[in-house]
């Protein structure tokens, strides 16, 4: 069954089996967080619809992507871009950046198989990492994030804003993006190491796209406006919700969007009903007094640690059971809550827990060719066989680990986040 059908079922059971009220049912269908990733669907909508999102990708491909090494960057820094606006790692990587991705490879006559070395391995493993990274830095660049901030606010009762997370996430975040493509450019060893044509191929498909539209350029200053107030939300006293449905009406009121578009949304709805169905489930595991239990009943494995060794080591466990999952919700909603209380309950700080869990639920799917949505995409290209795609993937989880323990760890320290 598909996601939102489960949800939804479970919903009712435990309406019909009066573990909850009809209205403590459905109150995670009004909660601010889950219209917040309605709203970030539907951003992403006026991307695609624009195809502003394409325009930005060629404009760094035609300025810095005469290197090899440097189009990987133009890539990754598109994702970057689009990561706080288009929530849905599938639709970013997978709708907008694979297509690009896939015709300059062709462009480089670089296809499965013996040619996949020229550049195409480089390419393709390379925008797949990226789009893990820079979902864990933004509370919108993973349609999952928001849930780790809702569980955060109902099992350790700590509020975590857009602005708390992308403050913790800006520095080991921008180490493991500058280091990232570096790595995957010496694991694969592109052949093509400069040629001109990436920026060919970026200017023929500006020139064929023409001028910015007004639509283009409207969505650009609305999006603009939205960052701004997500970063000055908390001074403002402006949540993240209000922001992104202002940002929404604006794109109705400039007509980037029309209602039509908004009702055809089939992601943005289906979210709302999983997510609306699992933050009123995990509101009620929490109030009958279940995730108490659990950290408990744990809490005794890993009694007489010191707190930051336990800490880390569930931390360690909590990436690495993702060998098992094909889902990153699917696994936050099976172990976030369990493992952040248990956290919590040996003396972890409440809001660094929220935080790092929170981080490792997008970096964790460096593991595995069905890690998340974009994977069976990328790995299906065919240009990283199966070995390469788990042993690279291995070494650059480790990677990742070190730089958010080794650096987050003393940053956090430094915000005061513990």
């Amino acid at each position: 069954l598909p996601q939102g059908a489960i949800v939804l079922i479970g919903v009712v059971a435990s309406v019909l089996t009066q573990v909850l009220g009809i209205k403590d049912a459905l109150t995670g269908f009004s909660n601010t967080t889950v219209w917040l990733i309605v709203s970030a669907y539907l951003f992403a909508r006026a991307f695609l619809k624009t195809r502003l999102g394409e325009r930005i990708a060629y404009y760094f491909m035609k300025a810095i992507g005469r290197r090899t090494l440097f189009l990987g960057y133009s890539i990754s820094l598109t994702d970057l871009v689009l990561a706080p606006a288009i929530p849905s790692n599938t639709a970013r990587a997978g709708g907008v950046l694979f297509p690009i991705v896939r015709s300059v490879c062709h462009a480089y006559g670089s296809e499965p198989g013996e040619t996949a070395k020229k550049i195409g391995k480089f390419l393709m493993f390379n925008e797949y990492h990226t789009t893990l990274i820079t979902g864990a830095m933004f509370l919108t660049g993973m349609a999952a994030n928001p849930l780790v901030a809702e569980f955060a606010s109902k099992i350790l009762n700590v509020e975590v804003t857009w602005g708390t997370w992308f403050i913790g996430a800006l520095v080991p975040g921008i180490i493991t993006f500058i280091i990232t493509p570096i790595l995957i450019y010496l694991f694969t060893r592109p052949e093509i190491k400069v040629s001109e044509e990436a920026p060919k191929l970026a200017s023929q498909k500006l020139k064929e796209m023409g001028p910015m539209t007004k639509y283009e350029k409207s969505l650009l200053v609305i999006f603009i406006l939205t960052l701004i107030l997500w970063i000055l939300g908390q001074p403002l006293k402006i949540s993240s919700t209000t922001t992104a449905l202002v940002g929404l009406s604006l794109m109705l009121i400039t007509g980037v969007l029309e209602w039509k578009d908004v009702l055809e949304e089939k992601g943005a709805w289906d979210a709302l009903v999983w997510f609306g169905g699992l933050v009123a489930m995990a509101t009620g595991l929490n109030k009958l007094g279940v995730i108490k239990w659990i950290a408990e009943s744990a809490k005794a494995y890993v009694s007489g640690w010191e707190w930051l060794t336990a800490f880390v080591v569930l931390a360690l466990v909590y990436f690495y059971a993702h060998y098992f999952m094909a889902s990153m919700t699917a696994h936050i909603t099976a172990f976030f809550p369990a493992f952040a209380a248990v956290m919590a309950a040996v003396g972890a700080p409440p809001l660094m827990v929220a935080l790092l869990l929170g981080y490792f639920s997008n970096l964790m799917a460096a593991t595995t060719h069905y890690a998340t949505g974009p994977a069976p995409v990328y790995f299906g290209a065919g240009y990283v066989d199966i070995k390469e795609w788990w042993l690279y993937g291995l070494i650059l989880s480790f990677v990742y680990i070190a730089i958010w323990f080794g650096i987050g760890l003393p940053y956090w320290k430094v915000l005061g986040f513990w």
